[in-house]
C-alpha cells in the first residue's frame, strides 16, 4: 500500500477554501481532513475530536516541547496546532490528508514535511473578495478593510505554494483541486486500482 499524500490548503478569508475542502471530503474517496488542537474553550456546537482537540495550555505546551505538532501558532492569546500522530497514522494507512492552514502554518508543515503539497486558493480579484465578505453581512466596513489588507499580505506568499487555484466559479475551482489530488495519486490510483 502506498502512503497517503499530504495536502495543505491556504487562502484569504472569503476565498472559498472551507467550501472546497468540505466538497473534497464528500466527493473524493480516501481523504481525511486533519483536526487541530486548541487551548480555547469549545463553542456550543463544537465536538471534541471532530472540530478540535481541546487542550489545557500546560498540555499544549508539553506537546510543543515534545515535538508532537506538525505546526502550531498562538493567535489572539490562544494556541492552535496540528498533532502529528493522527496525521502520520492516516498517511501510513494510505489515506490522503488535507489540512486547512494559514500561510505561517503551511510553511511550517513544508519545512518539516517537504513532500507536502501546498495549494493556495485565491479569489479572482480583491474586489470579488470584498463582495463575498460583504455578502456575509457579518462585517463592519473597518473589519472588511482589515480582512482585505490581510488577504493582500497572504496572497503575496502564493509563489511559495506548488499550486495556485483561482476560485472564480466554484465547480471549476473544485475541478482544479480534484485534479491536483488525482494527479498526485498517479494513474493506477485514479483508475481505482
Amino acid at each position: 500500500m502506498r502512503p497517503g499524500h499530504l495536502f495543505v490548503l491556504s487562502a484569504p478569508s472569503g476565498a472559498g477554501k472551507s467550501t472546497l475542502i468540505d466538497r473534497a471530503i464528500r466527493e473524493i474517496p480516501g481523504i481525511w481532513h486533519s483536526v487541530s488542537a486548541t487551548t480555547r474553550q469549545p463553542r456550543k456546537y463544537e465536538e471534541e475530536g471532530v472540530h478540535y482537540y481541546f487542550m489545557e495550555r500546560d498540555a499544549f505546551e508539553k506537546t510543543i516541547a515534545e515535538g508532537h505538532f506538525l505546526e502550531w501558532a498562538e493567535v489572539h492569546g490562544e494556541c492552535y496546532g496540528t498533532p502529528s500522530e493522527e496525521v502520520d497514522r492516516r498517511l501510513a494507512g494510505g489515506e490522503d490528508v488535507i489540512m486547512d492552514l494559514d500561510v505561517q502554518g503551511a510553511l511550517q508543515v513544508k519545512k518539516h514535511r517537504p513532500e507536502a503539497i501546498l495549494i493556495f486558493i485565491i479569489p479572482p480579484s480583491l474586489e470579488a473578495l470584498r463582495e463575498r465578505i460583504e455578502d456575509r453581512r457579518t462585517e463592519t466596513e473597518e473589519s472588511i478593510r482589515r480582512r482585505l489588507s490581510i488577504a493582500e499580505k497572504e496572497m503575496s506568499h502564493r509563489d511559495q505554494y506548488e499550486q495556485v487555484i483561482v476560485n472564480d466559479v466554484l465547480d471549476d475551482a473544485f475541478g482544479d483541486l480534484a485534479g491536483v489530488i488525482q494527479s498526485s495519486r498517479g494513474p493506477a490510483e485514479e483508475a481505482g486500482s
